[in-house]
């Protein structure tokens, strides 16, 4: 099988996914409208259903110091706890604090990197969710030179 035969078939399971109305539920399931919508990290945290943050050094966040450009601004969370059971990554003055949750099993290994978006300078968390519910977190500042949110 070649890669256009499989993206084909891909896209064929997809549509039968879709037409059978199984698609949508399981996409809905996982999103988390509260969080997204919060404005606070504690709100962001709190609609995770976690307990109020605290700092730790088992937790890592990897960002620049300074991003010449706000647009694409490199963001790496990482840590070391047990029994984690999501990783966030959030941006206090964003228009939408929360910018990604990762989910965590014993599967994952909870280490990951992305891109986000700063409209101005702003603190960076890196948050781990344990499965018996504390939030254990690392902050960083990020000056931004040139905004990405409209700015």
């Amino acid at each position: 099988m070649n890669r256009r035969d499989a993206l084909k078939h891909s896209a064929a399971v997809t549509g039968l996914l879709l037409a059978a109305g199984l698609l949508p539920r399981a996409a809905l399931a996982a999103y988390n409208q509260t969080a997204f919508d919060a404005k606070t990290v504690a709100d962001v945290i709190k609609a995770m259903g976690a307990a109020a943050p605290a700092e730790s050094k088992d937790v890592s966040l990897t960002a620049p110091d300074i991003a010449e450009n706000g647009a694409v601004v490199p963001i790496g969370a990482a840590t070391t706890l047990p029994n984690v059971k999501r990783l966030l990554v959030l941006v206090e003055k964003n228009p939408s604090t929360l910018v990604a949750a990762f989910d965590v099993n014993d599967a994952v290994e909870p280490n990951f990197l992305t891109r986000a978006k700063l409209g101005q300078s702003s603190d960076v968390y890196a948050v781990a969710i344990t499965a018996d519910g504390k939030a254990l977190f690392a902050k960083k500042e990020v000056k931004v030179t040139l905004g990405g949110c409209g700015g």
